[in-house]
């Protein structure tokens, strides 16, 4: 099908999308009567651009609150406050896990100062700024399937490289934070996130306030995995009392 068919279908599926909230792939199959390959290929597409989530046999609108959170700056003031609050609780030659994810990246430039690193990614981007620090961290990639949603290697490869180390810590961000249940998160892929956990002795997760308190359906980290909760002075003291009471430390950055 010619590239200006494609552009048209997609348009539609959007419109399909606005009108119902989600649509399935069987559904869109017989909308459109093309293949399956060709629509996941569409949702695939549409997903790159912000536009959709892939949900198991379909997809969603994407969620107003994520586009807004989007919108904002890579590294917004309070994500280099929570980067900094976190970065002081590595020492130097401690051997770490940065998960993919805007919040975790901007911890990278807080490194500079320590000497002796050991990182671990399972992100390119994450491991490109590491590679221009002048303390020169020694480098480990997970490997793995590349998955498009996250931006990062995910899969048993990734998780079977993981499980051959052991680390002092995990950085780790979140799509929401569910007070009574912990992290969650639209995509599916949670299984490398869990490894990770299950691999460093201490599990930091670093998140802006305005994601506590949101549910998405895909719980990623229990409490009971979770060490520390570094975010910004916005989060109300009640959920601070609520998240305390896992067993889990706050720490507000300023």
């Amino acid at each position: 099908m010619s590239k200006r068919n494609s552009t048209q279908r997609r348009h539609l599926i959007m419109q399909l999308l606005q009108q119902q909230g989600e649509v399935s792939v069987e559904r869109l199959v017989q909308h459109f009567n093309t293949s399956e390959v060709t629509i996941r290929k569409d949702l695939t597409a549409l997903e790159s651009s912000g536009l959709l989530l892939r949900r198991y046999g379909g997809a969603i609108l994407m969620p107003s609150e994520i586009l807004s959170d989007e919108s904002d700056e890579p590294f917004s003031q309070s994500k280099l406050a929570i980067a900094q609050a976190a970065a002081d609780r590595i020492r130097d030659h401690n051997r770490i896990i940065i998960d993919s994810g805007s919040t975790t990246a901007a911890l990278i430039k807080q490194l500079n100062p320590k000497q002796g690193l050991v990182v671990m990614t399972n992100s390119l981007a994450v491991a490109t700024q590491l590679t221009e620090l002048e303390n020169e961290p020694t480098l480990l990639m997970t490997g793995g399937t590349w998955d498009i949603r996250s931006e990062s290697f995910q899969g048993q490869v990734a998780e079977q490289v993981l499980r051959s180390y052991d680390f002092d810590q995990l950085f780790i961000g979140a799509d929401g934070i569910d007070l009574t249940r912990g992290t969650t998160t639209f995509n599916e892929l949670v299984g490398l996130s869990r490894v990770m956990a299950e691999t460093a002795r201490e599990v930091v997760v670093m998140v802006e306030s305005q994601k506590i308190g949101r549910k998405m359906p895909n719980l990623e980290l229990s409490w009971a995995q979770i060490d520390v909760l570094v975010t910004d002075k916005g989060i109300a003291s009640e959920m601070i009392a609520q998240i305390e009471r896992h067993n889990v430390e706050v720490i507000l950055a300023n």
